[in-house]
């Protein structure tokens, strides 16, 4: 025997899903003496059809996030109705960087001095943190830690840009906590050259409430609220 899935049991799974990752985001920021509205929850909707998008708009969802440009702006556009706020929270291409700019809010992946140039604008100003990379391997995204304060300078330096702080992604093999304190390491050496750069972007589906304990005001959430990924191409 066969079981499917009903549009109304998704949603009912999905809202959930929700309510679960909100209390226990709640739960983490209490914990660490902190108030829980004072952290911004991306849900992160990579793969997923815009249709879930809209169900978490109903659900009182407000920020999004997505890590791949082309199914980015199709969402965007889709979804325009929506009172949406866009983040782009995956590595960027300096030739995709004025397209991004176009939709996305705020832009989590800052990592080289190209790419601020690339989206630099006279005309409008668009939300960013500077990301740094915790490993070794100069691959992954993410600045070098001892080229943080260059490019921030940089950031500060550009029109168009306004640096709301660090992000970071804790390594696979590192325990998350310490992972996160050098985050917040980091965003101390930022605050020194933009006092207004107080944001923290850190903490995923499964390790969001050690990064609530080291100071994270963004997390980027996806499966946790979203459920498994579709299939995809």
């Amino acid at each position: 025997m066969t079981t499917s899935t009903s549009p109304t049991s998704s949603s009912s799974a999905l809202a959930e899903r929700l309510a679960a990752a909100r209390h226990g985001i709640a739960d983490a920021a209490r914990a660490a003496g902190r108030d829980p509205g004072e952290i911004t929850t991306i849900v992160v909707t990579k793969f997923h059809p815009a249709s879930l998008v809209r169900e978490l708009a109903a659900l009182g969802v407000t920020d999004v996030g997505e890590n791949r440009h082309q199914e980015a702006q199709a969402k965007a556009a889709e979804l325009s109705d929506l009172a949406l706020t866009w983040h782009f929270v995956g590595q960027l291409q300096s030739k995709k960087a004025r397209q991004v700019r176009a939709y996305a809010q705020v832009i989590h992946s800052i990592d080289r001095v190209s790419l601020v140039d690339a989206l630099r604008s006279d005309d409008a100003a668009v939300d960013c943190f500077v990301q740094l990379n915790l490993t070794a391997d100069p691959s992954r995204g993410g600045v070098a830690d001892g080229e943080l304060e260059h490019l921030v300078e940089h950031v500060l330096e550009t029109p168009g840009l306004r640096l709301l702080g660090v992000m970071a992604v804790a390594p696979l093999g590192e325990e998350p906590r310490a992972a996160f304190a050098r985050v917040r390491t980091a965003s101390e050496r930022v605050l020194r050259l933009a006092p207004a750069a107080t944001a923290i972007s850190a903490g995923m589906s499964q390790d969001y409430a050690d990064a609530i304990a080291e100071g994270a005001t963004h997390l980027r959430i996806g499966t946790a609220i979203t459920g498994k990924r579709p299939a995809h191409g």
